[in-house]
């Protein structure tokens, strides 16, 4: 299994509508995507800022390249993402997952 995270800076008066607008693309795009596998959204406070990260799961890199085109290590970004004022990384990490409990 692989993890591929992403992460951005958002104003906090645009995280709530920022978030809806993630699920309602990338989330829910993803949800269809074989070899998904499962996601984690986590936020914390950076400055004035609040940075959100996105990890999702994967059975393989085949299947991240399934989803994103060949150069996976490339963030997917939607049309409408800069309205919320975001800076997005336009690079993304992929993890071997060597261990998971949620325990």
């Amino acid at each position: 299994m692989y993890a591929r995270e992403w992460k951005c800076l958002c104003p906090p008066q645009n995280k709530e509508g920022f978030l809806d607008y993630l699920y309602k693309t990338g989330v829910r795009e993803i949800l269809k995507a074989p070899g998904y596998m499962g996601f984690q959204l986590m936020d914390r406070e950076v400055g004035d800022k609040v940075e959100i990260v996105l990890i999702t799961y994967w059975k393989s890199l085949e299947a991240v390249a399934e989803f994103v085109g060949e150069d996976i290590d490339v963030a997917k970004l939607y049309p409408e993402d800069e309205l919320y004022g975001i800076e997005p990384d336009l690079t993304v990490r992929h993890y071997k997952v060597l261990e998971r409990s949620l325990a």
